[in-house]
């Protein structure tokens, strides 16, 4: 996609190429068919590209129209609107319109909203009456905060986990390390946060606390939320370096090495 979304043309009525647009790459879920739709697409033997092709957008392959059940929308558009905050494609400061971008997902303004309600909740957007939702400006000063936060939190418990779960489970993580290493290498921040919890989230799992994942989860999503506008995602040679420590780290469980098991994860949460 070209065309860029005007994030404030709900309030001001200007122009698409005015204040508050975005690449919107990021910003893409299946368009919600109708019944019709898809007995249509189900006909053609799933040939068809629905309501994006009609328009002449591209549609990824024109795959087929897929059955989306309602309730799984609001979902969708979370996950892509949290994909596009992580990349940088949902800029800090700017202000974006749950209608213009309900257009965009080709839904109503109302599952965008809820998303983007979910999204205050978490720290990522603020509400701005009247005009819709603006992506927090934030500092450097509460990244750190957080990286102390998440320290506090998880060094103590991967440091005893590390005592008590046997070599074979750390060995079980090594596909969601690697996994990070190919996100890392690639570049993309978005692939790379997305794999980096999934690492972190298995690990803490091993704790059998499950409040103590959803405020991790919770700690680690809001530390990927963009910084300062105008200021670039992290670089591909800080993932590659990030992900490192992820093998590194399971390397020193399996082998029983404690010291060096202590000094990954802090280090960890300091470069954090």
């Amino acid at each position: 996609m070209t065309q860029g979304v005007q994030g404030s043309a709900e309030a001001s009525g200007a122009s698409a190429a005015g204040r508050g647009g975005f690449a919107g790459g990021a910003l893409r879920v299946p368009a919600q068919p109708s019944a019709a739709d898809v007995d249509r697409a189900a006909v053609r033997g799933g040939s068809g590209g629905g309501p994006a092709a009609a328009r002449g957008e591209h549609t990824h392959g024109a795959q087929p129209v897929p059955r989306v059940q309602r309730s799984s929308v609001r979902g969708q558009i979370l996950d892509a609107l949290r994909t596009a905050l992580v990349s940088g494609e949902l800029r800090p400061g700017e202000v974006y319109s749950a209608p213009v971008l309900g257009e965009r997902f080709g839904v109503s303004a109302t599952p965008v909203r809820e998303a983007m309600q979910q999204l205050a909740l978490e720290g990522a957007v603020e509400v701005v009456p009247n005009r819709g939702f603006r992506v927090v400006v934030r500092g450097a000063r509460e990244l750190a905060e957080l990286a102390e936060v998440r320290a506090l939190i998880e060094v103590p418990v991967m440091l005893r986990l590390a005592r008590t779960v046997p070599v074979e489970r750390w060995a079980e993580l090594r596909p969601l390390a690697e996994s990070t290493v190919r996100a890392a290498s690639s570049g993309c921040a978005a692939s790379y946060a997305e794999a980096d919890r999934a690492f972190h989230r298995e690990a803490l799992s091993l704790a059998g606390n499950g409040q103590l994942l959803r405020i991790a989860e919770d700690l680690h999503r809001r530390a990927q939320w963009p910084v300062l506008s105008g200021t670039t995602t992290r670089g591909r040679a800080d993932l590659v370096a990030d992900a490192a420590q992820h093998t590194a780290l399971l390397d020193a469980l399996i082998a029983r090495d404690l010291d060096v098991v202590r000094a990954l994860v802090r280090e960890h949460f300091a470069g954090a």
